[in-house]
């Protein structure tokens, strides 16, 4: 990880600006303040863990923390992307530590080759978000409820083949929704291109809305809900 020099516009150095300059278009300077402040968890580190790890360093959180206790075996050399040829045996998290920070320097990758299931809730509380892959129900459902007294933002998933799931318990938040609004055609213009392009043109409106709810849980609030 590279020391930042926060001299730059809006608190972030030059180098960060630079960096991330197309997604800080694309969500703005404090969207991307806030992800640099995150620390997150991040559990499994097989297929779907090596892209959500990817995704999350490219964004620019501050720091990622990859725990896994499983060693790597020859379905994960062909699976996972971190993983170097050469590493079967060895611990799945400590074995795409190199290549994950390789992919953003000024991102605190770290790994834990501990199991998810020895952790303390104490554990949990020093992130900002937690995401679970390749875990049992029953861990799912313990550490939602660690996350969810806490206020922190709760995440897991997995995927089978063609088949997958997702689970989000984000509490109370707000969120952006786009809202499409189509233009009508002007009563001067009733027929012909001019008022078929008339109709065709649309408008987006951003409507800012508060959510306390989670999205594919159970009716409790919390607590995943696994589909098969």
């Amino acid at each position: 990880m590279v020391e930042k020099d926060e001299s730059g516009p809006g608190g972030i150095s030059e180098e960060e600006a630079a960096q991330y300059d197309r997604q800080i278009r694309l969500w703005g300077l404090e969207a991307q303040k806030r992800l640099r402040a995150s620390r997150v968890l991040l559990v499994g580190l097989r297929g779907l863990g090596a892209e959500v790890a990817k995704n999350l360093i490219l964004a620019g959180v501050r720091g990622l923390t990859l725990l896994d206790h499983q060693q790597v075996s020859p379905e994960d050399s062909r699976a996972q992307f971190l993983i170097p040829v050469g590493s079967l045996g060895r611990n799945r998290a400590e074995a795409s530590l190199e290549r994950a920070q390789s992919l953003n320097p000024m991102v605190d990758v770290k790994a834990d080759p501990e199991s998810v299931e020895s952790k303390p809730q104490e554990f949990f509380t020093q992130f900002d978000a937690v995401c679970l892959t390749c875990c049992s129900r029953e861990s799912m459902v313990r550490i939602n409820q660690i996350c969810h007294k806490n206020g922190i933002k709760f995440f897991t998933g997995d995927v089978f083949g063609y088949h997958g799931y997702m689970f989000a318990d984000l509490g109370e938040h707000e969120f952006v929704e786009e809202k499409p609004k189509v233009a009508k055609a002007s009563g001067a213009v009733e027929d012909g291109p001019e008022a078929k392009r008339a109709r065709l043109t649309a408008e987006t409106t951003m409507v800012k809305k508060v959510s306390g709810g989670s999205a594919g849980g159970s009716g409790g609030g919390y607590g995943p809900k696994i589909l098969g």
